[in-house]
């Protein structure tokens, strides 16, 4: 019987893998082929010739160091206790190793492992918890492991730059205060890491919705911030805290905001200067400005019962009042806006665009 050359053999063993794998990365069916083999120059050409094979797609796993590999989405599961500590500083990483594992619930395992080897936020451009919470504003808290969250509750404490505008949003969300770490602000407030107009945004905008009728809330009020500044620019990606209640139908956070801003009913500052304001009514009539589930019917009604205006002029068409727009778009709710009270029309006649 022929005998087969070590090479020729290496290179059937990769054909047929290949052909069987199916969905199962080529990398992942090399590294199982390279277990059995030594490293060779035949192993040498394998690897070759499996890099021309995979040209173009993701590193190779056996290419990868530790860190690397423990993060990858198309290598092997993490497996706790081989990260080297000396592959923490590796130049191929996108980001640091620490926001990498922070940013996505898949990888936050490997979070404690990091932290453990002297991983440290400050080496990150960025807060990790800030790139996590501008990912998943809210992400499933609870599907986490003890050790997980621990450590992502000591990214909070450890990382200055973590009191920030999206992590008070995600820490606040509903999702968050399951597992307790909306505790994680109330600690902020007693430290005084939330000082009032000292901070790149406004504590009480960056809050959840349901939290604004909250102790929190009157503990954030009481030490001094005010929702007549709430509406300024801020330092964040996720929406301001006026926009995140109306558009998501939180009924009432929105009375929470028109008992302190009621000018809010008729005309909304823009998050930032080089954009208009905005009309809560005229967005109410279109379905795809509003959160999935968020009736327009019972929206228009609640503004219309608050007292906003359906002459109201719109900024970027001084032309156009909402109720001429819902006639204009056919929407059902143009008899609910021709319906209501004429005190509005009275109320803004001879000055349509007054704030």
């Amino acid at each position: 019987m022929t005998r087969l050359h070590p090479t020729f053999r290496l290179l059937l063993q990769l054909g047929a893998a290949l052909a069987v794998a199916g969905c199962t990365a080529p990398s992942m069916v090399l590294n199982a082929i390279g277990a059995a083999t030594d490293t060779s120059a035949s192993w040498a050409i394998v690897k070759h010739i499996h890099d021309k094979i995979t040209e173009g797609g993701p590193v190779p796993c056996f290419r990868l160091n530790t860190v690397e590999r423990a993060l990858a989405a198309h290598c092997p599961p993490y497996t706790p206790g081989l990260i080297a500590q000396d592959d923490l500083r590796s130049p191929r990483l996108p980001m640091c190793p620490l926001a990498m594992a922070a940013r996505e619930p898949r990888t936050w395992p490997v979070l404690a492992e990091l932290i453990h080897k002297g991983a440290m936020p400050e080496a990150c451009e960025r807060a990790p918890l800030v790139e996590l919470a501008q990912q998943h504003a809210c992400p499933d808290f609870a599907a986490a492991s003890p050790e997980a969250r621990e450590s992502l509750l000591w990214l909070a404490q450890a990382d200055a730059r973590s009191v920030h505008h999206d992590v008070v949003r995600m820490f606040s969300c509903p999702l968050a205060r399951e597992v307790g770490f909306d505790a994680v602000l109330t600690r902020w407030i007693a430290e005084g890491a939330l000082p009032a107009g000292q901070l790149g945004f406004n504590p009480l905008s960056a809050l959840h919705p349901d939290m604004l009728a909250t102790p929190l809330a009157k503990q954030l009020e009481a030490q001094g911030h005010r929702a007549g500044t709430a509406l300024d620019p801020y330092d964040g990606r996720l929406r301001p805290g006026f926009e995140e209640a109306f558009r998501g139908g939180h009924y009432e956070a929105l009375d929470w905001w028109f008992a302190r801003r009621p000018e809010l009913l008729d005309r909304v500052p823009p998050p930032q200067g080089d954009q208009l304001p905005w009309v809560p009514l005229a967005v109410a009539l279109k379905p795809q400005e509003l959160d999935t589930g968020v009736s327009q019917e019972r929206l228009v009604s609640y503004l219309l019962a608050r007292g906003a205006n359906p002459q109201r002029r719109l900024p970027h068409r001084p032309d156009m009042t909402v109720e001429r727009l819902a006639r204009q778009m056919n929407s059902p709710l143009a008899p609910l806006l021709e319906r209501a009270p004429s005190r509005g029309r009275v109320a803004t006649r001879g000055a349509p665009n007054a704030p």
